[in-house]
């Protein structure tokens, strides 16, 4: 028989809504947690290379090892520049990292990274013709493909409307989420916060 009292009904949805509230709370606690880190690296990653922080289990890495690492961009390759020392608190510390060690870089990833290149090299002069058809004014530099097929556009502009243009038409088109990465003379034009290495707690050994 349906319960006919109303107020019964607004407790147990009352109830219902406050453990799904806990309960979601609680994943994003354990999402911003991360995985754990025993040890950070400072490693270069990126077709046009960027430095930053990266977090790791098991034994450190040494200097130009090559390993896969997670970033905001995707499944990367990057390579080991320097162990860092932290002062003070490593969980702290963590909180300022790019990403984490997957893995070292195996014969797979390597042979999946050539293949992804000559693709991307292929594809360059389609993605220049791309540009100028939908008169974007910014200049493609570049692109690379992340380990997991992410598509990377290097863009010779500051970030703005140009650059959110080009992803929203390049997903309008068919080719799904992309990153627009720009770049100038300096190099990769950072976001206004991130994980690159400044203030970290980190020291060089």
């Amino acid at each position: 028989m349906i319960d006919s009292n109303p107020s019964f009904s607004e407790s147990v949805a009352d109830e219902c809504a406050t453990e799904l509230s806990q309960l979601l709370e609680a994943a994003d606690d354990a999402s911003a947690a991360g995985p754990p880190v025993e040890w950070i690296v400072l490693a270069r990653y990126g077709q046009v290379p960027q430095v930053a922080r990266f977090g790791g289990t098991g034994p450190v890495p040494a200097r130009d090892v090559e390993i896969v690492v997670s970033t905001e961009r995707g499944t990367e390759v990057a390579v080991v520049l320097q162990p860092l020392t932290v002062r003070g608190s490593l969980a702290d510390a963590a909180q300022q990292l790019t990403g984490h060690m997957l893995r070292l870089l195996t014969a797979a990833d390597r042979e999946l990274v050539q293949q992804r290149r000559q693709a991307d090299d292929q594809s360059f002069s389609a993605w220049l013709q791309r540009a100028e058809n939908w008169k974007l004014q910014l200049q493609i530099v570049d692109l690379e493909h992340t380990l997991d097929d992410r598509l990377i556009l290097y863009v010779l502009n500051d970030r703005g409307p140009e650059t959110t243009r080009l992803a929203l038409l390049a997903a309008a088109a068919g080719f799904g989420v992309i990153h627009v990465q720009p770049v100038s003379a300096e190099g990769i034009v950072p976001e206004k916060s991130g994980g690159g290495c400044g203030d970290c707690g980190c020291s060089t050994h």
